[in-house]
């Protein structure tokens, strides 16, 4: 396939893009794994699994490795439903369409305790957005009340939320805390400290504005530093979709790979200009007959000027069909609120946000920014927390008026016209939360 010979006449079954986010932390740092100080080949914890040994437990969960890369800190294993991430002390795992993410959780935890003397769970995350289509899921993802009786039959006490409007777009979060260790066998996860709910503020202007605080006591070692920032669009333009459908092939011509044609693609449309080129290692794949998946490690000591350093990722999964067309960014890089001097740096939250939707041109958007309270205790400006200057930022990102800039260079997405090929938003629904040791953002928007 020539990039550029694009076609749009497949129809299919619908696909469900929105993807179930599992993320389970067996200790608080890679520092705390048994064999930190003993590596193998330069590896501890979790990453001397053997990876036929992932690869079973994803036979369980449906779906299949397409390619995998090492990093110094992440192994990142792209799917044929989107992603699995492998950390010394953590997993994650993200999957789209019918998959049975959560089956998989019971061997995850057989495999930490038999391959890296992990017995116990530190944190488990899930999370996922709404379903377009929940009557097609299978298992335990049927209904979100079996999700969470599923977990809770692991966690005694985990806690389970929905973000964002009921009858809308929303956000699924079931989340434990550091605890006493349970008792449901040799992998028995820690059981999180009870919750209590409470509304702080509620206001209800051009979208409903909610800040709400979940108290509870950490006992245990402090949470390390983590931040991710999700973003989840829907209903991409026209022009956005075309290029993730391939070609037919031209007869007797020679055929190129996935993973050559999603790079190609990667480059063409500007993803492989996210992040620094020079920072980036980059899989990507683009599935026959539509669709992408994309896992990229970064390496951002030398990319931000905060005196943070380290390892990180980003992943992105394209479902590109018309009446279900999906896209979904998520990143775990910390990015500053405030505006980056450089090219060769790291972008700030704005320009990445920018980037990302100047690409996919969504319909409606939500992003969410999960945060570690390490983090959120550094004030961005005075009075302003990370979370509120995050979602400040989303806004100035989405809503702005006026001679800004789409992003830091010409339009990746058009012909190169600038700040014409906007898509400009409007704010429907801005929370804020703050978890035992986790503050969120979450907002949605919808084309003007």
């Amino acid at each position: 396939m020539a990039v550029g010979d694009y076609y749009l006449p497949y129809t299919s079954t619908p696909f469900e893009g929105p993807e179930k986010l599992l993320e389970i932390w067996f200790a608080p740092s890679p520092a705390h794994v048994p064999d930190a100080h003993a590596p193998k080949n330069g590896r501890i914890g979790l990453r001397n699994v053997p990876k036929q040994v992932w690869e079973d437990m994803l036979d369980i969960v449906k779906c299949k490795v397409l390619s995998v890369i090492e990093g110094e800190e992440i192994d990142a294993y792209l799917l044929s439903e989107s992603s699995l991430l492998v950390f010394p002390h953590r997993i994650i795992l993200k999957t789209c369409g019918t998959t049975l993410n959560l089956l998989g959780l019971p061997r995850i935890l057989e495999i930490a305790h038999k391959f890296a003397s992990l017995p116990s769970v530190y944190r488990c995350f899930y999370s996922r957005k709404s379903f377009m289509f929940p009557e097609r899921q299978l298992g335990p993802h049927r209904e979100w009340k079996d999700e969470v009786s599923f977990l809770d039959a692991i966690f005694p006490n985990g806690a389970a939320y929905t973000v964002g409007k009921v009858n809308g777009d929303h956000w699924l979060l079931y989340l434990t805390t550091p605890g006493q260790s349970g008792a449901n066998g040799e992998a028995a996860p820690s059981s999180p400290n009870s919750f209590s709910l409470s509304p702080l503020q509620s206001e209800n202007e051009g979208g409903n504005e909610t800040n709400q605080t979940l108290q509870n006591v950490e006992t245990d070692t402090p949470f390390t530093q983590d931040y991710t920032i999700e973003i989840l669009m829907s209903n991409l333009s026209h022009k956005a979709r075309e290029c993730f459908f391939l070609a037919p092939p031209v007869q007797d011509a020679p055929s190129e790979s996935p993973s050559i044609i999603g790079r190609t693609l990667s480059s063409t449309i500007g993803i492989s200009d996210l992040f620094p080129p020079h920072l980036t290692t980059l899989d990507a794949y683009a599935f026959d007959p539509c669709g992408y998946s994309s896992n990229a490690l970064l390496k951002w000591n030398d990319g931000i000027e905060d005196g943070h350093n380290g390892e990180g990722y980003y992943t992105i999964h394209v479902t590109p069909e018309e009446g279900w067309s999906y896209a979904s960014f998520e990143c775990n890089v910390p990015l500053s609120t405030s505006s980056s001097s450089s090219a060769k740096n790291i972008p700030d939250l704005h320009t990445l946000i920018r980037r990302v939707v100047d690409i996919f041109q969504p319909g409606r958007l939500s992003l969410t920014l999960f945060i570690s309270n390490a983090n959120n205790n550094a004030e961005e400006d005075e009075d302003e927390t990370a979370v509120e200057a995050a979602q400040r930022t989303f806004k100035s990102a989405l809503t702005a008026q006026g001679p800004v800039s789409c992003s830091s260079g010409d339009s990746i997405t058009g012909d190169g016209s600038g700040k014409d090929d906007c898509m400009w938003y409007k704010r429907t629904d801005k929370i804020n939360y703050q978890f035992g040791g986790y503050n969120l953002a979450f907002a949605s928007f919808e084309l003007r």
